[in-house]
């Protein structure tokens, strides 16, 4: 991919600026004076702005002092009243939510509540060629099925259309949700969403939940007015709330949401829950993918988020569902293995689609920094993924879009610079898109053919006047500097306590210096593992995901005894019991 830059010398072999960051040396000295922690540990924590004083909240958060009540939120008592309503007077709810994970442990979190009051709810999941969010078709099934109450989560905030049907159709409409906001709101009954324009700033870590986040704080709230109804008692016992936070951990880390304040608490508690294996489909999927060890949140994003995220993009969208909600073991075993039978037939699809769209690229000068591509026989439900990978791979905002028979659809992943939620608002403002919606990093959309190029310029100016050529050379933020012998077990061991790693808490990236790459060979599809030594004689196992094809995996591959500079995470390897080290490589320089 050919993009207009400046030239910039010192670059690594992965085209990125390194740049060791610096702390407060002071604040180094009394977290390790204080609480006994390595000074690498230390100078990360105080990178990660956490000091002496608020250790104890970072290292061990707790929903009991974090979580604020849910009334903070708009509309939330209102939605808790009329979801209490539903519950007494035995009316019959109706879900609909999204394909993805965060929609998927959305609705199950709802669902398995309800549920455990006496309310038994229709649950819609959209396969992908309905579309995201709430549709017509959708609702008169609902009304067909006798629904009185209509819940969406993970949608809904810009359905104007589809709401307004259902409203016109007698249902009473309840919107929980996260995406970014307009100026108007559906006319609904409630709209409960921490992004809405007119939310207070009294507590700004809100606006970063996750869907199902923002589901547990309304679940919260309607089991506190149920509580002050008296119906717990002879017929429902109080519920433990706390048993879905496993399922809440698991949308708040797929939705790659920053993991700060209640995120955090969310994730930390989530993770204890899940390792208790009490949902029954959640201990089935880790089984299935090998993981005999207690979950971390590396592995809710990397081994249960893709085989969950599969159904939906090129199965059935509400397998990943049925599996979070259901209780007996045969039917985790059959939704398990359908899911990992369509997460091999996703990477199958993504290799297709991200080859051709790296050719596509590759071949021609790009006038933007922005990777922007479609085709006309791609799968929709890998456009997503293709688009990361190509942000990864060029470290610019990446739109793929699928041209359908009746529409182009599209999703696009985004550099820190630029804000695709924003972005999208302002295209369908200009009449560019016909629908869209998302995050700051992720968002999906659709458009009508003829108007392609003409949101290509949209895009590329957009992009430019932001940050012009800024993302063609990116830099690489590194912790700290160790010697290969510091790369060790016990330093692994501490570095978990930062754990949950995400969004707003990066996992560590530590350099290496010095080292020689010694047996060196390709592995999978385009991996690469490795001896990483030093003249000391301190060895560690290395590993680099992805780069067979790029400078990284070439100069690691043919390395002969140079020395190189290597940056990357340090992890433990506890594959088959074992109880070991590796060091993960993300980029790689000649040492000089």
């Amino acid at each position: 991919m050919s993009v207009i830059s400046e030239t910039v010398e010192n670059k690594s072999l992965g085209g990125n600026l390194w740049s060791v960051s610096q702390a407060n040396d002071r604040e180094v000295e009394l977290l390790i004076e204080r609480h006994n922690v390595p000074y690498v540990v230390a100078k990360i924590l105080s990178l990660r702005g956490i000091s002496s004083e608020n250790i104890s909240t970072f290292w061990e958060p707790k929903l009991q002092n974090i979580m604020p009540n849910p009334s903070v939120l708009k509309d939330v008592d209102k939605a808790a009243n009329k979801i209490a309503d539903a519950i007494v007077n035995k009316q019959k709810i109706a879900i609909i939510g999204d394909y993805d994970v965060d929609g998927a442990t959305s609705s199950a979190v709802l669902r398995l509540f309800l549920e455990s009051v006496g309310a038994f709810p229709d649950v819609h999941i959209p396969e992908r060629d309905e579309g995201y969010g709430p549709s017509m078709k959708a609702i008169d099934n609902f009304v067909s099925r006798g629904a009185e109450l209509l819940i969406t989560t993970d949608c809904g905030t810009t359905a104007f259309e589809p709401l307004e049907y259902a409203t016109n159709k007698s249902l009473e409409v309840i919107v929980i949700d996260h995406h970014e906001a307009e100026v108007n709101l559906p006319r609904v009954y409630a709209v409960v969403n921490p992004k809405r324009l007119d939310e207070t700033e009294e507590y700004p870590d809100l606006k970063y939940m996750a869907a199902v986040g923002v589901v547990f704080l309304v679940v919260v709230a309607v089991n506190r007015e149920l509580r002050r109804r008296n119906f717990y008692g002879e017929e429902y016992n109080e519920p433990n709330l706390m048993q879905w936070l496993d399922l809440v951990a698991l949308g708040t880390v797929c939705d790659v949401v920053p993991l700060r304040g209640l995120n955090r608490a969310y994730v930390r508690q989530g993770l204890k829950i899940m390792a208790n294996s009490q949902n029954i489909g959640l201990k089935t999927l880790l089984e299935k993918g090998g993981l005999n060890t207690p979950p971390t949140a590396f592995h809710l994003g990397y081994v249960l988020g893709p085989r969950l995220n599969a159904g939906g993009r090129v199965g059935d969208s509400d397998v990943a569902h049925k599996l979070l909600c259901c209780n007996k073991e045969y039917e985790a075993q059959l939704y398990a293995d359908k899911l990992n039978e369509y997460n091999i037939q996703r990477k199958d699809v993504e290799n297709y689609v991200l080859l051709q769209a790296i050719e596509i690229l590759e071949g021609q000068p790009q006038k933007y920094p922005i990777a922007f591509v479609f085709g006309y026989d791609w799968h929709q439900g890998v456009i997503g993924i293709v688009a990361g990978r190509l942000k990864e791979r060029y470290n610019v905002p990446s739109f793929v879009m699928s041209v359908e028979a009746d529409e182009v659809k599209g999703s696009a992943r985004s550099i820190s610079q630029i804000d695709l939620g924003e972005l999208v608002i302002a295209a369908k403002e200009k009449g560019i898109l016909t629908k869209g919606g998302g995050h700051t990093m992720a968002a999906g959309f659709s458009l009508n053919q003829d108007k392609i190029e003409e949101f290509r310029t949209f895009v590329g100016e957009y992009v430019n006047n932001k940050i012009g050529n800024e993302a063609i050379c990116p830099v690489l933020n590194i912790d700290a500097i160790l010697e290969v012998g510091g790369a060790n077990k016990e330093l692994a061991v501490s570095l978990d306590n930062l754990e949950p790693y995400g969004a707003g808490n990066s996992e560590p990236k530590l350099m290496l210096k010095n080292v020689q790459i010694i047996k060196s060979s390709l592995v999978g599809i385009g991996h690469v593992r490795c001896i990483l030594t030093s003249d000391s004689g301190k060895s560690i196992k290395g590993m680099a995901f992805r780069v067979g094809d790029n400078d990284i995996g070439q100069a690691m591959l043919n390395s002969r005894g140079e020395y190189f500079d290597v940056v990357g995470v340090l992890r433990r390897d506890t594959w088959n019991g074992r109880d070991e080290v590796q060091f993960i490589i993300e980029d790689i320089k000649k040492y000089v």
